[in-house]
């Protein structure tokens, strides 16, 4: 067994001794046991989860669903990049939704803006899908789609190679289809990269790179 156990430890004694747990000599990746925990991932708003460390290959066609809670207006979700230009993003900004698309030629839009400013920041779950077909994208935010025109027919594909970052990236690592450097804080779940017929969901437990990220540990409510 090479991970964690997405479990929370109290009381232990060893040879009838009570272990300190309030003053570790070194601690990684351990956060504090909440009361109420739901189903998620708890990202603290300053790192990020790196997955696929040979790199994701977008190319025409993608769709992304996922589910997040927050009560930050801002935060990179997710992103998938390349050396050249050609990348795809998620992101909030000022509490909207912004699905970015470089197939080489520009990048594209597709923005939901909600009726109040923390509408999507309220702390609750809100269901998050965005679609790459060719030069279409497309972002439907609990069930209320939103498309977006595109000048740049000929270019089809997003050819990238680069990991995929989640919830923020590294100060080194380029993103060209995110404009926001603020980490994502809330929780994440149900993760789902779909290509085709090949659907994969994507546990943060098995990420590559995990940093201020908690697997299976998301907080009932914001602390």
């Amino acid at each position: 067994v090479t991970h964690s156990i997405p479990a929370c430890i109290g009381s232990m004694t060893i040879n009838s001794k009570q272990v300190d747990k309030e003053s570790p000599v070194s601690i990684f990746a351990v956060n504090k046991c909440y009361e109420t925990v739901q189903d998620g991932t708890f990202f603290d708003g300053s790192g990020f989860a790196a997955l696929v460390r040979e790199g994701y290959k977008v190319r025409s066609d993608v769709n992304i669903t996922l589910e997040f809670r927050t009560t930050a207006l801002h935060g990179a979700l997710l992103g998938v990049s390349s050396a050249k230009v050609d990348a795809i993003g998620l992101e909030l900004v000022h509490g909207k939704v912004l699905f970015h698309v470089n197939n080489g030629a520009g990048r594209i839009t597709a923005t939901y803006e909600p009726r109040g400013t923390n509408s999507l920041c309220d702390g609750k779950w809100h269901k998050l899908q965005a679609n790459k077909s060719k030069h279409r994208i497309s972002l439907i935010i609990d069930g209320n789609l939103v498309h977006t025109d595109n000048p740049y027919v000929q270019s089809t594909s997003a050819d990238t190679n680069n990991p995929i970052y989640v919830g923020g990236y590294p100060a080194d690592v380029k993103q060209n289809c995110l404009t926001s450097k603020s980490s994502f804080r809330g929780c994440l779940r149900n993760l789902v990269l779909t290509k085709g017929q090949h659907t994969e969901l994507f546990d943060f437990s098995r990420a590559f790179d995990l940093r201020g990220v908690f697997p299976h540990s998301c907080p009932g409510a914001e602390h």
